[in-house]
């Protein structure tokens, strides 16, 4: 069994993607996944002159061992114009001074927004960003339109089997 962990780029108590998120995870068949909530980390804004004075924040350390420890990551993000969140943004710019800090590591990215847009442009720097650190995309999923689609913790059925595809081939590719 894959050792899966997951979290959402949003710093946001009532996250769009986090429920998202957490409602995916309920989905899961074969593999037991590990919820990460970021917002718990203790994180400056990335500067040079911080690291070289205090170096990389022991909870960046602590999240490094955490994913280097795992097989797959499900990570949820959400966009802030057209990009990902400043808060996300951060914690990976301090990841990248780790090095490749998602070399070998299989991803299901999920996005989702209040508009039409669902996120894509953020799931398309995402994939990119995560690609060039040395992630693999196995999935991505995302939801327009998030306060039609999702109610009562309920996805649509117009989305619901998209991201049960999503979620049963992520875990069928996981060796």
């Amino acid at each position: 069994m894959s050792k899966i962990i997951a979290f959402t780029g949003s710093n946001s108590s009532t996250s769009i993607n986090d429920q998202l998120l957490k409602y995916s995870l309920q989905h899961f068949k074969n593999h037991s996944v590990e919820y990460i909530d970021l917002k718990a980390l203790s994180v400056p804004i990335y500067s040079e002159d911080i690291e070289k004075e205090s170096g990389i924040p022991d909870s960046i350390k602590k999240l490094r061992s955490t994913i280097d420890a795992s097989d797959a990551l499900v990570v949820a993000v959400n966009e802030h114009n057209g990009t990902m969140s400043a808060f996300f943004k951060n914690i990976t710019d301090w990841l990248s001074r780790t090095g490749s800090y998602l070399e070998g590591k299989t991803i299901l990215l999920l996005s989702s927004s209040p508009g039409q847009g669902a996120g894509r442009n953020c799931l398309e720097y995402t994939i990119a960003n995560f690609k060039k650190f040395g992630g693999q995309i196995d999935q991505t999923f995302s939801l327009p339109s998030f306060q039609d689609h999702f109610q009562d913790g309920e996805l649509s059925k117009a989305f619901k089997e998209d991201l049960m595809t999503s979620v049963t081939t992520f875990e069928n590719n996981l060796k």
